[in-house]
């Protein structure tokens, strides 16, 4: 049988017209998807802009379906639903980034990050912690430990949120020697209501040692010692405060009173506040100079005499008057009228009284939360050291 060539002639040219052919179908339909790609996206980023977000999530899926590889998609969609706190849907699709073969190392990170996010937002805390975990060693490794600090804050573990504070330390993200100082005054504080009051001066002098500036350690060191009885190191403490920290002087006021009325020290005292008014005239240094019969014209330890101490503390706080006006010291001075002169009425007493009260408060300097106690940890806004050891009305 011959085989005849003429038929290769003839259908050489016919395979090039076809494949010609089924080329150029493939570039049109690759050029279609890729006119309907685009201008589904930006439809969606126009929505975004003009805040329609529900328009917005349609158009990315619409998008994602026309090329479902698209990552950028997928993280726009994601952080669209977190805005609008359906926080599951947009952890379904971080994961489904995550369990892509495809996605490369710094995609992968992007998507792990994200959905670290989903769970903070959700409140999550636990997934979060390990989420935020698996970002050590990666560019959000920053971002993530102080969101893993925050955790432990609101948990109360101030043991991890001491790790993680050093940890950010040894990577040069701040000094939080402070920070770190309130989390061993923390965990000393939670011995010391278990009567371990000896584990609790450890971690106390480890606090010491991490701020020796910082006021806390001090006052929460004389209040342990003076439950062990060491009279003489708690004052010393407290003198140490006043050196180191004089504004938070203040806070220590009732220790002091009672340490030095029990341990006779009420001339050390007197000379100690004395000096602290003259720096700073603080309304309660005052009232506690007044407390102690501090004499208003002596110097030092000087005092009044028991007979004289009533006259002598209504002098302290005329002086004061004098200088600046204030409820919470005339409140005091009328307490201090003698029982045989004239005495202002009752309802004049209840007004004053009630006028007083809340300018005893304490204020937050970061968010303005006002308590009746000093707070170190402002439980409003969450921020350390930002109640200045002052009353309201001296702000």
């Amino acid at each position: 049988m011959n085989f005849d060539l003429s038929w290769i002639l003839l259908g050489l040219p016919l395979a090039f017209v076809l494949g010609w052919l089924a080329s150029r179908m493939d570039v049109r339909q690759m050029r279609l998807e890729n006119r309907q790609a685009p201008k589904a996206y930006f439809k969606g980023l126009n929505f975004l802009l003009n805040e329609q977000q529900d328009q917005a999530i349609d158009a990315f899926i619409e998008a994602m379906q026309n090329d479902p590889d698209t990552a950028e998609l997928h993280f726009a969609l994601g952080n669209l639903f977190r805005r609008r706190g359906e926080y599951h849907r947009a952890v379904r699709v971080h994961e489904h980034l995550l369990q892509r073969a495809d996605l490369s190392q710094a995609d992968r990170e992007r998507a792990q990050h994200g959905l670290a996010q989903d769970f903070l937002k959700a409140g999550l805390l636990d997934r979060a912690e390990d989420a935020l975990r698996r970002l050590e060693g990666t560019p959000y490794a920053p971002d993530a430990r102080l969101a893993l600090l925050g955790i432990y804050e609101r948990a109360r573990d101030w043991v991890q949120a001491a790790a993680i504070v050093r940890s950010m330390q040894e990577h040069g993200q701040g000094d939080f020697s402070m920070r770190l100082s309130h989390y061993l005054c923390e965990q000393a504080q939670a011995l010391a209501q278990r009567e371990q009051l000896t584990e609790a001066r450890a971690l106390l002098e480890q606090a010491l040692a991490t701020a020796p500036d910082a006021p806390r350690p001090y006052l929460d060191m004389a209040r342990v010692l003076h439950r062990l009885q060491d009279t003489d190191a708690a004052w010393q403490q407290l003198e140490c405060l006043a050196q180191r920290a004089p504004q938070a002087l203040p806070l220590a006021l009732p220790l002091l009173l009672e340490l030095a009325q029990g341990s006779g020290r009420e001339g050390q005292a007197v000379a100690l506040l004395r000096q602290r008014y003259a720096q700073a005239p603080a309304l309660d240094v005052l009232l506690a100079l007044v407390q102690l019969g501090a004499d208003p014209d002596g110097q030092g330890a000087a005092r009044c005499t028991v007979a004289d101490a009533s006259a002598c503390g209504q002098q302290w706080l005329l002086r004061h008057l004098e200088r600046e006006p204030s409820l919470i010291v005339a409140r005091q001075w009328v307490a201090l009228q003698p029982a045989e002169g004239v005495q202002p009425p009752a309802p004049v007493v209840q007004a004053l009284e009630h006028a007083v009260r809340p300018l005893m408060r304490y204020r937050c300097a970061a968010c303005g939360f006002e308590a009746r106690q000093h707070f170190w940890h402002c439980p409003g806004c969450q921020s350390w050291d930002s109640y200045p050891a002052r009353r309201v009305e001296e702000l």
